[in-house]
């Protein structure tokens, strides 16, 4: 991506406007990606809003290397669980309290839009449903998937082909 290598070599020399709209040319994504793993989506807002934060605050450690989409994945996938954490020792610190903690709603069925693979994926093991999300979800290529998650290529093409035959298994029961 042409554009994007621009983008970054600009915002590495300081250029806020560059940094402005790499920002906005994956916002919307994003988004989308921690819609999948947080309750809400002011949560999800709060999610992206700190995933770039975290890279514009290390940028100048960054090295570019034509992997600059599944790095930003991989800030955020830490963002959301670090986020998800916190929510947790929250929730776990209103139980001892004696307080009924509130209610948290899995992260997939509440996704915007995107309900019938929620549905989908929901039964999935977890390694299984964020390579179907990455994949299907986020449009990646498998390579862009393996970089995110830190896998080999194979590991992510067999967790995808084990996932998408649990779904149509599940399909096949739910028709029959």
């Amino acid at each position: 991506m042409a554009r994007e290598d621009e983008l970054i070599r600009k915002t590495a020399q300081g250029d806020r406007e560059a940094m402005e709209e790499l920002i906005a040319l994956y916002y919307p994504a994003l988004l989308r990606y921690c819609r999948w793993h947080t309750p809400d989506r002011e949560t999800a807002q709060d999610a992206v809003q700190e995933t770039f934060l975290k890279v514009i605050r290390y940028f100048g450690s960054y090295r570019h290397r034509g992997e600059f989409r599944a790095f930003l994945y991989r800030v955020a996938a830490n963002t959301c669980i670090d986020m998800a954490r916190r929510r947790w020792r929250t929730e776990t610190a209103l139980t001892e309290d004696g307080e009924e903690p509130a209610y948290v709603e899995p992260g997939f069925s509440l996704a915007d839009g995107d309900l019938a693979l929620a549905e989908l994926v929901a039964g999935l093991k977890e390694e299984q449903r964020e390579a179907v999300l990455l994949r299907y979800g986020q449009d990646m290529t498998l390579k862009e998937v393996a970089e995110t998650l830190g896998l080999p290529v194979r590991t992510v093409q067999s967790r995808l082909r084990r996932a998408l035959r649990a779904i149509r298994e599940k399909l096949e029961r739910e028709d029959a």
